[in-house]
């Protein structure tokens, strides 16, 4: 058995690399098992301005601003008729430095915000697989994972973190995942040397754009080195139906989407990474979890709840919940409060940003429905709609649009017609 630990973070994302930071910086001994070997392949590459507080918190924002990552000032939305929306600047809303972003390549981010865990403090053990947990009554005491060729061993701890993302270590083995009703989607995402990008501040935006028959939509997100990735997203029976190849799927929704069509026309398709396929696939990927946390143990980022990628909130989700977490897991440590009600406390504040951000995804997959048609119908809300797109969830008025937007959709759900 190895030497106990005060936490033991299974999984080396950013949510996970957030905990294991700022509880190690506390002076608590701290271990990150990760089953890969950084610098590894990972999608999410789109982040949110409101991340700009939580690398502030970690001190990674002067690293971030040294790469190589474009930066993010806007997003933009094109219809399926090939119409394209002002770009949302996040900017407009609040001028400061934090309204600007970047599109991350994952595999140096990921190991960029591991780097700065180990530099606070904690351990990390790579190629190991977590095998189970370790519990006495209903508590979890630690776990017991398996270092690549070595036999398997217990590690004790008075906390484990669960940010294994959405394979959901400890999740799956409590039966807390629950589905998101609606949304059973599917994506396919290759990417792109060459692909056009818009002039100025506007190269770094993402671009969210539909596809004619409105069945699917595509994400569009330069990245550093001329590589732009692009992935289309849709109903898993729609997308994913009569046994079609990842390959001939994404072609298919390329023709159904002029705009995109015209991007990529003449670029290079190039693969991730040394024998990583030039497609992927991820389905059924929205679900939240029924409890946040238990006696000993914690859920953090996408192992906590993944919402639709429409608007990158997935990471940004990731370091909130990494940071809430952490602040947790160090009062508990210092008071001997361990408890599900201790380890758990941030949760609620959590949920409601995340009912916001919810709410904002339904409304996108509303047939027929337009933030450009809304905002001009009701131009009072543009900027708390840029602050939802820029990740302000949090605060008190965080949900004033939806006084409007919620009978405007119910109008346009019941008539076709939202007037």
């Amino acid at each position: 058995m190895t030497t106990p630990y005060d936490c033991v973070v299974l999984g080396a994302g950013p949510a996970g690399t957030t905990t294991a930071a700022l509880v190690a910086q506390a002076g608590f001994r701290t271990l990150v098992v990760e089953r890969d070997r950084f610098p590894r392949f990972h999608v999410g590459e789109s982040l949110m301005p409101e991340t700009y507080w939580v690398f502030q918190r970690l001190g990674v924002l002067d690293r971030l601003k040294r790469s190589s990552f474009p930066k993010k000032y806007s997003v933009q939305f094109v219809n399926h008729a090939g119409k394209e929306s002002a770009p949302f600047y996040f900017f407009e809303a609040d001028p400061r430095e934090c309204s600007v972003t970047w599109q991350v390549l994952r595999s140096d981010f990921d190991q960029l915000m591991l780097e700065n865990a180990l530099d606070k403090g904690a351990e990390c053990w790579q190629e190991t697989r977590a095998l189970d947990v370790l519990t006495e009554g209903e508590r979890v005491v630690g776990v017991r994972v398996q270092r690549r060729g070595q036999p398997p061993q217990e590690v004790p701890a008075r906390v484990v973190v669960d940010a294994t993302g959405q394979q959901s270590f400890l999740a799956h083995r409590f039966g807390l995942r629950e589905e998101l009703p609606g949304l059973r989607k599917a994506s396919v995402w290759t990417y792109f040397r060459g692909a056009y990008r818009d002039p100025g501040i506007d190269q770094g935006a993402t671009v969210i754009l539909h596809t004619q028959d409105r069945q699917a939509w595509f994400w569009y997100i330069p990245l550093p080195d001329d590589i732009t990735s692009v992935g289309v997203v849709g109903d898993t029976d729609y997308l994913l139906s009569g046994g079609k190849s990842p390959q001939q799927v994404f072609a298919e929704q390329v023709s159904r989407c002029p705009a995109v069509a015209r991007r990529i026309e003449g670029a290079e398709q190039v693969e991730p990474g040394p024998g990583e396929p030039r497609y992927r696939v991820i389905r059924d990927f929205s679900y939240l979890t029924r409890r946040p946390a238990g006696p000993g143990w914690v859920l953090v980022g996408d192992a906590f709840g993944f919402l639709d990628p429409i608007y990158s909130s997935g990471v940004f989700l990731a370091l909130v919940s990494g940071q809430w977490a952490a602040e947790a897991i160090i009062h508990g440590l210092e008071s001997g409060n361990l408890s599900a009600e201790q380890l758990g406390r941030w949760a609620e504040p959590l949920r409601r940003g995340m009912k916001w951000i919810h709410k904002l995804i339904r409304a996108f997959y509303t047939p027929g429905f337009s933030f450009g048609r809304f905002i001009r119908a009701y131009p009072q809300h543009r900027n708390n709609l840029t602050d939802l797109l820029v990740g302000k969830v949090f605060h008190q008025e965080a949900g004033r649009i939806f006084d409007d937007l919620d009978p405007w959709l119910e109008r346009l759900t019941a008539t076709g017609s939202a007037n």
